[in-house]
């Protein structure tokens, strides 16, 4: 903020105002609306909380101007539905459709993926924007909009990184997520009743960094099958094993697990047992529940120690996942295609739903997995397949050609048990 023109004083040239009050738009605004707000909670009877700060309309009422605006429907950017079941469906699709036109990609096309598969782009690489104010606009609400959308969480990550000198190759980055979303507007997340356990998947990307050779972390921790934190970052420092990148994620994820778990203790939701965190690295796994094998990491003491900790107080499990079962390797590195990258997470956890009101169901897009298998045994084969993630079924067709034959031969059928 400036001082308008017309209040300077001679004899103190380098004098501003004070403000009497905080504006809105001001750094300190929210600050100081905080502190004006938990200053009337004591005297309505309640008392400080980490995490918990108890809301009675009747009461706040008569010190401050409220007003009653019914159900939550719109919120700062965000849309909230709500189901016949008791589900609650939060998305953006409105702020999606402003930020295309904002960046003027309403008719572009369309992208399977937020980012290229394991692609590396370089600090410097292309040439620099002689205006970058764009770039750092549209990257920010970029962030903005993880809130609802975990799926692009690591492609965000990723051209964040690029904030202080961009580059036309770092604009086509942010295109490519652009056009993704195009194609994927009304995703969201829902949250539905049911189990209050916390379950945690963490993984990392060693050295994918090619600026610094820094790992990325990546975890999601899911309430029931409700996911409720997610995290995509590049780490502190660099990793010297993927033993070290590993457990460093695990230490971030258990950290992030115990901070939901106070939280949940203050809000008097029963957790019915310890956290279960999957990990595909067996050699974290090892350091976590082994008090002698830990000769790798010993420069990591206090990651070390934080994670036994909560192991030997039965706070936490860790348990191995297969790499294709691991949800969180999607927050650390850009897969070939949705349908493999989008894959894991269907079977299991339901990460990111399409709107119910034109799909019902978008698990039930990617609960079909489509292939390919070349087989040489004597004779030439193509099998193709299509298999039901949720029913169970197979169905292929192979066609064949053997040496000697006047042709190709073309059989239907069940495709084999093990595709």
């Amino acid at each position: 903020m400036r001082q308008p023109l017309g209040f300077e004083d001679v004899e103190h040239p380098d004098f501003v105002c004070r403000l009497q009050k905080s504006l809105y738009g001001l750094k300190q605004a929210p600050r100081a609306w905080n502190a004006k707000f938990t200053g009337y909670l004591p005297a309505l009877g309640f008392c400080s909380s980490p995490s918990l700060i108890q809301l009675v309309i009747d009461d706040l009422s008569t010190v401050l101007d409220m007003k009653d605006m019914g159900t939550l429907t719109y919120f700062l950017g965000l849309q909230i539905t709500y189901g016949s079941n008791g589900d609650l469906f939060v998305h953006q699709t409105k702020y999606c459709k402003d930020l295309l036109k904002r960046a003027g990609m309403e008719a572009c096309k369309l992208s399977v993926t937020p980012c290229k598969p394991h692609s590396s782009v370089l600090r410097n690489e292309g040439s620099l924007l002689t205006d970058p104010t764009q770039f750092r606009s549209i990257v920010g609400a970029l962030q903005y909009l993880t809130f609802t959308r975990p799926d692009i969480a690591f492609a965000v990550n990723s051209v964040c990184q690029f904030m202080q000198a961009p580059t036309d190759v770092h604009v086509g980055l942010v295109k490519r997520i652009l056009r993704y979303l195009h194609g994927t507007l009304e995703y969201g997340l829902t949250f539905t009743t049911g189990s209050t356990s916390l379950t945690g998947y963490c993984d990392a990307d060693w050295a994918g960094d090619p600026n610094s050779r820094r790992s990325t972390t990546g975890y999601v921790v899911f309430l029931g099958n409700n996911p409720v934190s997610w995290s995509s970052r590049k780490q502190s420092s660099v990793s010297r094993s993927s033993t070290e990148a590993e457990y460093r994620a695990l230490a971030n994820c258990v950290a992030d697990i115990a901070w939901t778990r106070h939280i949940l203790q203050d809000l008097h939701v029963f957790i019915p047992e310890a956290t279960t965190l999957y990990s595909d690295n067996l050699s974290a796994l090892a350091l976590s529940s082994n008090p002698v094998f830990h000769s790798p990491i010993k420069h990591l003491e206090l990651d070390f120690h934080f994670i036994r900790e909560r192991v030997q107080r039965r706070d936490l499990v860790v348990q191995y996942v297969q790499t294709e079962e691991q949800i969180a390797d999607i927050f650390t590195k850009g897969l070939h295609s949705t349908l493999e990258w989008m894959g894991a997470l269907m079977k299991r956890k339901e990460l990111v739903h399409k709107s119910k009101s034109k799909v019902h169901g978008y698990m039930g897009i990617y609960r079909i997995r489509i292939g390919m298998q070349f087989v040489y045994q004597g004779m030439s084969r193509i099998q193709m397949f299509q298999k039901d993630e949720e029913q169970g079924v197979r169905h292929g067709a192979s066609l064949s050609y053997t040496k000697g034959l006047d042709g190709p031969s073309l059989a239907f059928g069940r495709a084999p048990s093990h595709l």
